[in-house]
Formats: C-alpha cells, sequence, structure tokens
C-alpha cells in the first residue's frame, strides 16, 4: 500500500534543504553495469530518456552521455542546483525539469522512464498514469534499487537506523516494485542483478550519506541526535576500516516493465 500521503509529502518534503542536497554526494554511485542495462532495454528511437525523481542526477548524468535525451525531473530546486554542478550535470543532451513528475509539462515521446529512490515519495497511481501518456509503445518503466550489500555489520545498522528514523513503520525489506504490482500498476517484463563492485570510502563520508535521506537528515534531528547517531555508527563500522577507509561491496537491481493504468481507468 501507498504510504500515508501527508506524512509522505512531509518527509519528501525533506529533499528541499540544501544541506541534504550536498549530502547526496556521498551516496554509493550505480555500477557501470545499470546503465548497460537501460540502453539494451530501450528500442524504440529516437532515444529520449526520462529520470523522475532525479535528485542530483546520479542515474540521468551518466546516461545522458549514452542516448539522445535525458530530462531529469526533480522537484527540490537545491537538488537540481547541485546536480549541474556534478560532473556531466552542464551535459547537452541534459534538460533539468524543476517540479513533481506527477504535474510537471513533459516532452517526450519517452522510449524509457527511469526511476532510482525516488517513484516510493510519489502518489503511484497519478505518476503512472501521467508518465504512460508520455510514453512510446514499446517504452519500459525501469526501477533500479542499488546500494551496499553483504556488510558485515548491517544488524547493527539496521538497529541504530530504526532507533533514529523519521520514517514510520520502516521496513528495509520492502520492495516498491512488487508493490506496485501487487497493486495492479505494473506488469514485469524482466530484471537483472548487478555484479557487486567495490566502492571505497572514508568513515566520515559513509556516515554522511546517511544524512542525504529523508528519515536521517541532520534537519530533521536535534544537534545531539545527529551527533549521537553519527558516533554509534562510526564505532560500529571503524573496526572495518583500513586508514579510516572503509571498502564497500555495491550493487543494484533494475527492473522494468509496461505499466498497467492509464487515464480513466
Amino acid at each position: 500500500m501507498e504510504q500515508e500521503p501527508a506524512r509522505r509529502g512531509e518527509l519528501a518534503a525533506v529533499f528541499g534543504n540544501p544541506g541534504v542536497a550536498r549530502a547526496y554526494r556521498h551516496r554509493p554511485p550505480y555500477p557501470a553495469e545499470v546503465f548497460e542495462t537501460l540502453e539494451q532495454i530501450i528500442t524504440d528511437r529516437p532515444r529520449r530518456v526520462l529520470d523522475i525523481g532525479a535528485g542530483e542526477g546520479a542515474l540521468a548524468r551518466p546516461l545522458a552521455r549514452r542516448v539522445d535525451q535525458v530530462d531529469a525531473v526533480e522537484r527540490s530546486a537545491a537538488m537540481v542546483e547541485t546536480g549541474r554542478r556534478r560532473p556531466g550535470g552542464d551535459h547537452p543532451a541534459l534538460r533539468w525539469i524543476t517540479g513533481a513528475a506527477e504535474a510537471v509539462p513533459l516532452g517526450g515521446p519517452y522510449a524509457l522512464v527511469t526511476a532510482g529512490a525516488s517513484l516510493h515519495w510519489m502518489p503511484w497511481r497519478a505518476t503512472l498514469t501521467r508518465l504512460a501518456a508520455a510514453m512510446t509503445d514499446h517504452a519500459y518503466l525501469a526501477i533500479v534499487d542499488h546500494g551496499h550489500r553483504d556488510l558485515p555489520w548491517q544488524a547493527g545498522l539496521t538497529e541504530i537506523i530504526v532507533r533514529h528514523s523519521r520514517s514510520p513503520g520502516y521496513d528495509p525489506a520492502f520492495s516498491l516494485t512488487t508493490a506496485l504490482r501487487a497493486e495492479g500498476l505494473l506488469e514485469i517484463a524482466g530484471h537483472t542483478a548487478t555484479a557487486p563492485a567495490l566502492f571505497r570510502q572514508t568513515v566520515a563520508d559513509y556516515i554522511e550519506q546517511f544524512h542525504s535521506t529523508a528519515s536521517l537528515a541532520r534537519e530533521l534531528m536535534p544537534a545531539a541526535e545527529a551527533a549521537a547517531f553519527d558516533r554509534a555508527v562510526a564505532g560500529l563500522v571503524r573496526p572495518y576500516a583500513t586508514d579510516g577507509v572503509l571498502g564497500l561491496p555495491v550493487a543494484a537491481d533494475v527492473t522494468w516493465g509496461r505499466i498497467t493504468v492509464t487515464a480513466g481507468s
């Protein structure tokens, strides 16, 4: 079921904070295999891509080098401004659009729509209905879920996150694609999991990436609580660091399918 709209909107608004946008650069990158997969599932021409909830462009910026055009839609002006300054943020094939995917004027038609850690924040039916009308006949919606894998400290980290998270009912096992399918909104056509790629990051930067999330943003925490969170995570992971640097396996799941809801249905 979709998250309660008022609470979803309240947490989503946190991404408008410049501090959250700045912290995004500490999130792990998408493995190169993700972009190879996305290219392969585009069949229509021209290869126009719509990236919804683009954030600072972690998907959109690399994709712009591979396709004809990418429209990156992001409701947070702070995220868009940050993304423009990141590598590839000014690529001529990349067009930034500030606004909500379910309401902002779109171009298209799009041969592929991508969503990273974004669609779960949006009103599913309204957003997918809007997207379906802007897609080509053979276009897929591709949902990309990525992050750290098989961390030896994961159990302890989950306990810390649950203790501090502003998201009621935080469930690390939640699957957006499963939920969309259960709601009858998406017909799955394919899935691939990338091989883990090693990402090296300092302990300090690893901690900071948690504050790029809505539920753990510094802007939602009293300073003392934010400091306590940082100390707890640091104490958990430092035994695994070498000279203050962690080796982090990062992998992604790419699931693509057809949107099964249209205007009037």
